[in-house]
């Protein structure tokens, strides 16, 4: 065989050669679709990333000089608060006074001053601290209102007449009430609170007659006038006026006190009992 001939590669060769060129080709190519759509996808998350921290950076920046601007204007209201010649002072009325002082403070505490913030907390009381009292005991309770006495006087002078028992010329028997020589006209009270209700009775005159919660009976006698003739009362309201009718001598109240179901008895000892002295 000639030298050429040996040399020249035979057609199953060719065909490998070509099919191995063709094999790389298509891996070169592979690879550098593979690379494109990497690119492709990493580059807008790096970008998405950087424009995150950017904002991320920026936002930080300005919380921080907004603290810092807070903590300042903190600083600045509590010196004001400790030096009455500071500009910012509360007594001093050229910028606002305590007002703007306690703004301030509470801004501060917003922003995050930990500062400020104690300093607010310490001020507070404490939850659950009773008041003190006027001495300064803690948790004293205030003094109480002074209680009423449970009756009233039926007038408002003092000093009686003719008292339970008594016998004489002017009663049947002897004398069912006490008498409160007073001047005609004079108000006459209710010593309790009760209902009224009116009467004509030829021995007492024009009388009122006071029941009590407890039925007791007050009665009211020898009245020139009345000024409430039936219906509820309150303890010391003006219910009759002061006269000399019925079985009469001069301007007088004649007073009885009839427990519920009883008759007449002494009205003085039912005052004294109440705390009252008619004498």
């Amino acid at each position: 065989m000639a030298p050429d001939a040996a040399a020249r590669p035979t057609r199953a060769e060719l065909r490998l050669a070509a099919r191995e060129e063709s094999r790389t080709q298509r891996r070169g190519a592979a690879k550098a679709a593979t690379r494109t759509a990497l690119l492709r996808v990493a580059l807008p998350s790096v970008a998405a990333l950087g424009v995150a921290a950017a904002a991320a950076v920026t936002v930080r920046g300005e919380a921080d000089q907004h603290a810092q601007a807070a903590g300042r204007t903190a600083r600045t209201a509590v010196d004001a608060q400790g030096n009455p010649n500071s500009p910012n002072s509360p007594d001093n009325p050229a910028d606002g006074g305590a007002e703007a002082a306690k703004t301030a403070a509470r801004q501060a505490v917003a922003a995050g001053d930990p500062a400020q913030a104690s300093r607010g907390d310490a001020r507070q009381p404490l939850a659950g601290a009773q008041p003190a009292d006027a001495q300064g005991t803690p948790g004293a309770q205030p003094s109480a209102e002074p209680v009423k006495p449970k009756v009233v006087m039926p007038v408002a002078r003092h000093g009686l007449g003719e008292l339970f028992g008594e016998a004489g010329t002017h009663w049947a028997n002897r004398h069912t009430g006490i008498d409160f020589p007073v001047d005609g006209g004079s108000e006459v009270m209710a010593v309790t609170d009760g209902t009224i209700r009116t009467q004509w009775n030829p021995s007492y005159g024009y009388m009122t007659v006071l029941k009590m919660p407890d039925g007791t009976e007050a009665w009211y006698c020898h009245l020139r006038a009345y000024k409430v003739r039936k219906g509820p009362v309150k303890q010391g309201d003006v219910i009759a006026f002061v006269g000399s009718s019925g079985n009469s001598t001069g301007p007088h109240l004649h007073f009885e006190i009839r427990p519920a179901g009883s008759g007449p008895v002494d009205p003085l000892p039912w005052f004294l009992s109440n705390g009252l002295d008619p004498r």
